[in-house]
């Protein structure tokens, strides 16, 4: 009954197999091996035109370096209250920007409209050097409420972004299960739609440590490179990363995988709501569920042996919001049990 995060758990057997062939023999260092030469072109067939693909270690640092591409230090870059970027990694994209500021902005279920944008821009745009310029717009798909940008979302929001001069950012981590929900080509919400960089992650849906930075206009990657070394973002075995998204992308198991980790929060989800143990928060899109429980209900499940978080937010009527997350690897026998633990509660 482990639903504390999809980081949770293991590699993907497929991923560690490709990890040990990889492992066999030499290789050139520093990503001119024969197999990143093979996924930046598996890249671009997926996204069905030419792209610039960079690959990183985690996602605090894909996000910081595409973001530090898109604003100058002198930049405002908006974005979601909920943001990872704003809230879970300690200003690294204010320090790879060199200051550009990020502003924070309230919308429902997660997710920014171009109605937020434009009342957030209002008021830019006045002469003299005495304002930070709006520089890029960044969101998050699934969003940090679980949520999915829809291809009609994120094109209306890129349709303002781009009539202001500003760049589009999309974090990534769970872009699969957005993907799988969506059931949309992935150039259909991203370019298509207006997505300038897309932080492509694979870690949390069955890899070891692998991110890849995709600019949909190759010249628009500029002195990226040279930003992910300083950064210490360029490995001399690059192939380990590349071996993982290799075997990520090969027949879709990107997609298998996070389809299965929705499918197990949507049973999650109907545990909850059928129970009426307390009350779903936002819409369920992909591998996560967010809930609002009493805090005797808190203690009860966690006594029982479920795992799960409760999240930094306020009360609302007395009850604790809470986030379930589920896995490709998560154990159906796990949920069965936590149904049960539910049933005996209420």
């Amino acid at each position: 009954m482990d639903f504390t995060s999809d980081n949770a758990y293991g590699v993907a057997p497929q991923i560690l197999a490709a990890l040990s062939e990889v492992s066999a023999g030499t290789s050139p260092a520093y990503g001119d091996d024969e197999v990143t030469a093979r996924l930046q072109a598996q890249f671009s067939e997926l996204f069905e035109r030419d792209v610039a693909m960079f690959l990183v270690g985690t996602g605090t640092a894909a996000n910081s370096l595409a973001l530090a591409s898109l604003s100058p230090p002198y930049g405002v870059i908006f974005c979601h209250e909920h943001a990872h970027i704003h809230v879970d990694e300690c200003a690294a994209p204010e320090f790879f920007t060199h200051g550009a500021k990020l502003l924070p902005l309230k919308g429902a279920n997660g997710k920014l409209t171009p109605k937020i944008l434009d009342e957030a821009l209002f008021g830019y745009g006045r002469p003299g050097p005495h304002q930070p310029q709006p520089a890029a717009v960044s969101i998050s798909q699934l969003s940090e409420a679980g949520t999915a940008y829809t291809v009609e979302e994120v094109g209306a929001l890129s349709e303002l972004a781009k009539a202001r001069g500003l760049g589009l950012h999309m974090d990534g981590a769970r872009f699969a299960n957005a993907v799988a929900s969506l059931k949309c080509a992935p150039a259909d919400v991203t370019w298509r739609a207006g997505v300038d960089v897309l932080c492509f992650g694979a870690t949390k849906n069955g890899a070891m440590a692998a991110e890849a930075v995709i600019f949909f206009d190759p010249d628009r990657a500029g002195d990226f490179l040279f930003r992910q070394k300083r950064a210490g973002q360029v490995f001399s075995k690059n192939r380990f990363i590349a071996a993982q998204m290799e075997a990520y992308l090969q027949d879709d198991l990107w997609l298998t995988l996070a389809s299965q980790a929705n499918a197990y929060t949507a049973q999650v989800a109907e545990i909850i709501e059928t129970s009426r143990i307390g009350t779903l928060a936002y819409p369920v899109n992909g591998n996560q569920v967010f809930v609002y429980l009493a805090p005797d209900k808190i203690s009860a499940l966690h006594g029982a042996g479920a795992k799960f978080h409760p999240w930094p937010v306020p009360l609302k009527d007395g009850k604790q919001l809470c986030r379930f997350v589920t896995s490709y690897a998560t154990d159906p026998t796990g949920i069965d049990e936590f149904a049960k633990v539910i049933a005996d509660l209420t």
